[in-house]
């Protein structure tokens, strides 16, 4: 008893169960868990930085560095183009679904929403940055209040100088043609989908497919009204409230 004591009270270190004996299935895991935890931090992080920016309202603190107008910029860019994307394939996924039933699992099958959602991401970071280093490489010639609640591109475009800003006023004309396509496709999409509904002779199946696609088409007709009312209505009927609420609608209750 008194050995077995002495090597307890020697022990210096304790050994792990590994997840799994084969290196090929530990590296598995450490990618598995790396993409886990570097997600949760995304997140983590900007729920913080949007307390942060709640607590500078509270504050009454209107500042905000060039950098962190950058990053705010490209975030918002990078989301809101995302977001359009990600609908309308989902325009695609409801057409598939009621259209095609029986050939679902073949046209979006694992490897197609990867696809999808690399196509919805990758062109939707390149539009951020291209929009963000563009709008902060102008020289600015107008002061440095935005009249805005935070940074956006047509806002900044009114620092800028008169004849400075036509290159970022390209990438909005191409950013606003990619965005009238994926519009023109979401539309031709429910226009199949409404036309297979009615075709359904059951008045049970026509509200089953009915309630698979709606709630999409509510949120889409949310985002496309209240960004195209935000962005083409006159100055006319523009108004700080109105802003504000217009642009809560478009940016934070669709997602």
């Amino acid at each position: 008893q008194r050995h077995q004591m002495s090597n307890s009270s020697s022990i210096i270190q304790f050994l792990l169960l590994a997840f799994a004996e084969w290196w090929e299935l530990q590296l598995l895991h450490f990618w598995l868990f790396l993409g886990i935890y570097l997600a949760a931090l995304l997140g983590n992080g900007l729920i913080i930085t949007t307390i942060a920016s709640m607590a500078n309202s509270l504050w009454d603190n209107r500042d905000i560095s060039c950098k962190g107008c950058a990053a705010q910029l490209f975030l918002f860019a990078f989301l809101i183009s995302a977001e359009f994307s990600l609908l309308t394939i989902m325009s695609y996924d409801c057409y598939v679904a009621i259209c095609k039933p029986l050939h679902y699992r073949t046209l979006l099958g694992s490897r197609a929403c990867v696809h999808m959602a690399a196509a919805a991401w990758g062109p939707g970071f390149v539009h951020a940055l291209l929009h963000t280093a563009n709008t902060f490489s102008l020289p600015l010639c107008q002061g440095n209040a935005l009249d805005y609640f935070f940074c956006e591109i047509p806002q900044s475009l009114k620092l800028s100088c008169s004849h400075c800003y036509l290159r970022e006023l390209g990438l909005l004309v191409v950013t606003a043609c990619l965005s009238f396509v994926c519009f023109v496709f979401i539309v031709v999409s429910y226009v199949e989908i409404f036309r297979a509904v009615l075709r359904i002779p059951s008045e049970h199946g026509r509200h089953k497919a009915f309630s698979t696609c709606l709630p999409h088409l509510a949120v889409v007709s949310l985002f496309i009204s209240t960004a195209a009312f935000a962005y083409l209505k006159p100055p006319s009927i523009s108004s700080p409230s109105l802003d504000l609420v217009v642009s809560f609608l478009y940016s934070v209750v669709h997602p």
